[in-house]
C-alpha cells in the first residue's frame, strides 16, 4: 500500500466507516443524541482528523452521509443533504487552518464544526421544520443549540483525540500519506 492515492482512498474509506459506526452505534444506545438540535454526537470528534490529512476531508463527509442515512426513516432526508454540507465545509476548513494554532492548538480550527453546523444546520431547522415564517431569532436559537453541541464535542472528545495522536506520534504516520500522488 505504498501507492500515495490508494492509502488516501483506504484513509478516506476507514473514516467515514469509523463515523459512521460511532453514529449508529451511539444512536442504538441513546435515541435521538445523534440527529436532535442539541446534540452531542461523538463521532464528530472525527473531525480532528483533517487537521492531519486531507483524506479526511472526503471520509467525513461521506461518514455523515452514510450515517445520517437512517435519518431519512426518522423524517428527516434534508439532514443528509445539508448536515453533510456542513461536515464538508468544516472539514475543509479544519485542514486549511491547521497551522494556525495557539501554544500548540488548533483553536480556530476546533471552532469550525461548530460553526458550520451552527449556521447550516441551524438554518435547516429554522426553514424546514419548524412551522410558519423563517425567523431570525429562530434561527439564532436553533443555529446556537447546534453549535453548543458541536463545541462541547469538539473541546471534550476532540481535544483528547488531538492530544492522543499527537502523543503517540500516529500524526507523523497520517502525514507520511498527506497527498494522493
Amino acid at each position: 500500500m505504498r501507492n500515495k492515492k490508494t492509502m488516501f482512498i483506504t484513509q478516506a474509506a476507514i473514516i467515514a466507516a469509523m463515523y459512521a459506526a460511532l453514529t449508529y452505534a451511539q444512536n442504538f444506545l441513546l435515541p435521538g443524541t445523534t440527529s436532535m438540535a442539541v446534540q452531542f454526537r461523538a463521532s464528530e470528534a472525527l473531525n480532528v482528523l483533517a487537521l492531519f490529512t486531507p483524506a479526511a476531508i472526503p471520509g467525513l463527509t461521506l461518514g455523515c452521509v452514510v450515517s445520517n442515512l437512517y435519518n431519512i426513516g426518522s423524517g428527516l432526508p434534508l439532514d443528509m443533504i445539508f448536515g453533510s454540507l456542513a461536515t464538508l465545509g468544516s472539514a475543509i476548513c479544519m485542514y486549511l487552518l491547521r497551522k494556525a494554532c495557539v501554544n500548540g492548538y488548533p483553536l480556530t480550527a476546533m471552532l469550525m464544526p461548530a460553526i458550520w453546523n451552527g449556521v447550516i444546520v441551524g438554518w435547516e431547522i429554522e426553514y424546514f421544520f419548524i412551522e410558519g415564517k423563517f425567523e431570525p431569532i429562530g434561527f439564532l436559537t436553533q443555529g446556537g443549540f447546534v453549535a453548543l453541541g458541536e463545541l462541547a464535542v469538539m473541546f471534550t472528545l476532540g481535544t483528547g483525540l488531538f492530544y492522543a495522536i499527537k502523543k503517540h506520534n500516529i500524526d507523523k504516520q497520517l502525514k507520511n500519506n498527506r497527498t494522493p500522488g
